[in-house]
């Protein structure tokens, strides 16, 4: 097979690739028009974010028969059309679970001690020892949604700590050892903490809005490591200027665009730069955590989800 790749990803996918007897051709660069001109040539393709595969583009690739998306989720791809012309879909959540997991324990560890704010006033030279006293994580309960690659791997994080882990998936039967499934109504009785761990699809853009955040018992800590949709950013600056949410971490963010690999602006192509309001506050807000999506983004996971693309291409096509 003929393999298309148009992000740069961990040079062993390429390597192994090559091992299997695939040819492999890079191109990091052309536009999209420019890979739909070409893409009939091709068997496989692998991606990242760079650009949506949709409609038009399935329909030009006449010979495909993988997509490879580096990354967990393939929201970015019209799987159901994808399906009907028998393309095989693989996606490695697997290799990036563990970086998801520890990333989202960092950030409410953070949280809970200030550590953004007492380091910002350290370096401009202030000693505030009591406005920075911190609050513990044992004792707590933390509510998890979604149960799947990611949210199994925060709870299992969560193991070194006294605390009750419960989850709401859609899918039933989910739960472990690690953490107890529940209700989302329960869920929201008695969680001191949400972290948000679901994909972005119909049931989970603008879930948590303030209705969803109002229905929750008690005041709390939110992180969201998943997709910046499922979030409404100004119910959130509402949440937190009311008290409701005590605190947010957050490494992805609603204004993101579907490549994942710009922010403000009006769109993948454009250069103008729109900056909202709702986002004017977070930075402005000592009781915000914000990262640029990387939560799955560290060295072992680079490598670990080039490693799952090859062995899943190899258990698909062998």
């Amino acid at each position: 097979m003929n393999v298309l790749h148009i992000d740069s990803n961990h040079p062993l996918l390429l390597n192994q690739l090559k091992d299997l007897g695939y040819t492999n051709h890079e191109d990091y660069t052309s536009s999209k028009e420019e890979i739909e001109n070409k893409i009939a040539a091709y068997e496989g393709i692998v991606i990242r974010s760079r650009f949506t595969i949709d409609k038009q583009f399935l329909d030009k690739a006449t010979n495909l028969k993988f997509i490879g998306r580096v990354g967990a989720g393939l929201e970015n791809i019209d799987c159901e059309y994808a399906e009907k012309k028998g393309i095989v879909l693989i996606s490695a959540p697997e290799g990036n679970r563990n970086a998801v997991g520890e990333h989202s324990l960092g950030m409410l560890l953070s949280l809970f001690n200030k550590l953004n704010k007492a380091d910002k006033e350290v370096r401009a030279g202030k000693w505030l020892r009591e406005e920075n006293r911190g609050i513990e994580l044992d004792g707590k309960t933390v509510g998890l949604i979604g149960y799947g690659n990611m949210g199994k791997a925060f709870a299992k994080k969560l193991r070194g700590f006294d605390v009750e882990v419960l989850c709401y998936d859609i899918k039933e039967g989910v739960g472990d050892e690690n953490c107890t499934q529940v209700s989302l109504q329960e869920l929201q009785q008695k969680a001191d903490v949400l972290s948000l761990h679901t994909p972005q699809t119909a049931l989970t853009v603008n879930m948590v809005n303030l209705e969803f955040i109002n229905q929750f018992k008690k005041s709390f800590w939110l992180v969201n490591t998943a997709r910046g949709k499922s979030l409404v950013t100004k119910d959130l600056v509402t949440a937190l200027e009311s008290g409701k949410v005590l605190g947010a971490g957050l490494d992805v963010l609603e204004y993101e665009k579907k490549s994942f690999e710009n922010l403000f602006k009006k769109s993948d192509t454009s250069s103008e730069v729109e900056m909202p309001e709702a986002f004017q506050y977070l930075i402005q807000s000592e009781k915000v955590i914000l990262s640029p999506h990387v939560a799955g983004w560290t060295v072992e996971s680079k490598e670990k989800l080039a490693q799952t693309i090859v062995d899943k291409v190899k258990a698909a096509f062998s």
